[in-house]
């Protein structure tokens, strides 16, 4: 079960709005339920607690966040949590596959709930926007490397870089 939410007007959503702006525009945040997020902590083999549930939240409600804004949303819920705990946390849902972190070239990490395709970045050179492109394909890896060296790819990470609607929009302007 989904809930969904209106984001407030709070310097922290509008910083989130920022990072996720995108070629389609979503006034509100799908976010799971506690519920949700007890029962996938669960289902990954995880001990249910109040901070990981607040950690999983946060991150649903700001996608490609950095920690510090993931710890923000965090102590907005739990006010005491340290900042150590939510570092633990973001490794541990990483590690067990119910987060995504990526990191652009120059960039802090972020953190995604959505895991499990193949999907890449749009990367705004001038604000730092982030946005999800689906897999051009749709196969893991969507593009195959010009000389395998060897390996056995299992995926491909990729970021388009360029300007967000909002900035190209001001550079021609000015």
């Amino acid at each position: 079960m989904w809930i969904e939410i209106d984001a407030p007007p709070t310097a922290l959503t509008n910083k989130a709005r920022i990072l996720t702006n995108s070629r389609k525009a979503v006034h509100s945040v799908r976010v799971p339920s506690k519920m949700d997020c007890a029962d996938r902590l669960r289902l990954a083999d995880l001990r249910v607690t109040r901070p990981r549930v607040a950690v999983l939240q946060a991150v649903h409600a700001h996608p490609h966040a950095d920690t510090e804004m993931i710890i923000d949303a965090v102590r907005s819920v739990l006010p005491t949590v340290s900042q150590q705990t939510v570092y633990g946390i973001l490794h541990t849902v990483t590690a067990h596959g119910l987060v995504r972190r990526i990191q652009p070239a120059g960039s802090v990490a972020r953190y995604e709930s959505r895991v499990g395709d193949n999907h890449h970045h749009d990367v705004c050179r001038s604000c730092g926007a982030i946005a999800d492109v689906d897999c051009t394909i749709g196969e893991t890896p969507c593009l195959a490397a010009s000389h395998g060296n060897g390996y056995t790819v299992d995926e491909a990470e990729i970021f388009f870089w360029g300007l967000c609607p909002n900035c190209s929009t001001s550079q021609q302007r000015t």
